[in-house]
């Protein structure tokens, strides 16, 4: 009898011991899931978003115009035309201004943040893509993918100041306010700190195991980086001296990360149809939380740090057609009318 109960005790230990790692791990995931679907007309393809909380708008490249809407009723409230291939927009609100790059013409677009009117395109370099205003030097730079430069201007005036040669073609781009940019080489598979005030690479940090990163996000407390990498890994990077200081799974097609430093959640938006959660435990320490469900060709996103809520858009596809010799891997078809904004949040 006695040997039964040291067994029955033994046994309860281990059901309670298994119990509270089961429920450890399950108070451990953040519980992200998909809340609200945006229903968005028009044609063409996308990229970047850019949330501004300030005015209550939501900041959406598409194709050859910008739309913008609310971000907690998907309601259209503006649109800003003629911005040929358009990749991305910065927000400058001390000067009351925004920027638009313009992959398509080779320049960035200046518009009024209250009334959406383009005031003056600024000639930059080939193919702009990342777009980035940096409150230190006061200065917007455009990341161009051709050129293999970027370019600087004065935010104020609008007038170029400078182009930096990078040495590879750029993606995404952070500052960490302070006087310091941060840019992924993606045919280089390299991560490069940038002067923005002395405009000269300080610099140039090889991301291996990463593979042709693309997004790029930042926590400023910490100092630490986080690429998506293109064969399916999150990067995190020693801003500082440019260790890579773990790696982690993520999705495929990622092209675009964030960092909430309120919930230590970093995210990377993955084109095969997920957002993948990891968790900044310590500054050396990092671990995917979940993987969350979105839809297929969500590559893009943008953070709401207030609400720590997900934007991610996409669309639905049709066959992909032929392949020609000037694209032997064409994109799937976008069905006409089925542009969307999904909302991902707790």
């Amino acid at each position: 009898m006695k040997r039964l109960k040291q067994l029955c005790s033994a046994r309860a230990g281990v059901t309670l011991v298994t119990l509270l790692l089961v429920t450890s791990g399950l108070a451990a995931a953040p519980g992200y899931h998909l809340i609200k679907t945006y229903k968005l007309s028009g044609d063409g393809g996308w990229d970047y978003l850019t949330l501004d909380r300030t005015s209550n708008r939501l900041y959406i490249s598409r194709s050859t115009h910008v739309i913008v809407i609310n971000p907690d009723s998907g309601e259209p409230v503006g649109d800003i035309p003629d911005t040929p291939g358009v990749h991305g927009i910065a927000l400058a609100p001390e000067f009351g201004r925004g920027f638009i790059s313009n992959g398509g013409e080779g320049t960035m677009g200046v518009f009024d943040l209250t009334s959406l009117k383009v005031l003056s395109k600024i000639k930059v370099g080939d193919n702009p893509d990342a777009i980035l205003y940096d409150p230190a030097s006061k200065r917007v730079f455009t990341f161009n993918g051709r050129s293999h430069d970027a370019t600087a201007i004065d935010a104020a005036k609008g007038m170029v100041v400078a182009t930096i040669k990078l040495g590879g073609k750029p993606e995404f781009a952070v500052s960490d306010e302070k006087g310091e940019i941060f840019v992924n080489l993606e045919d280089k598979s390299e991560l490069l700190a940038v002067d923005p005030i002395k405009l000269e690479i300080k610099s140039r940090w090889p991301l291996a195991p990463c593979e042709e990163p693309t997004g790029l996000a930042i926590d400023r407390k910490h100092r630490r980086l986080f690429s998506g990498c293109g064969n399916k890994l999150m990067a995190i990077v020693d801003a500082d001296n440019g260790k890579v200081i773990s790696t982690l799974p993520i999705g495929q097609g990622v092209d675009a990360t964030a960092f909430d430093p309120e919930t230590g959640l970093a995210f990377a938006s993955c084109g095969e149809g997920v957002l993948t959660v990891v968790h900044e435990d310590s500054a050396d320490k990092f671990s995917v939380a979940e993987n969350v469900p979105t839809e297929r060709g969500a590559r893009t996103m943008a953070l709401d740090p207030a609400k720590h809520q997900i934007f991610v858009v996409t669309a639905k596809f049709g066959p992909p057609p032929a392949p020609t010799a000037e694209q032997p891997h064409p994109r799937p078809a976008i069905l006409p009318g089925s542009f969307e904004v999904l909302l991902v949040g707790k």
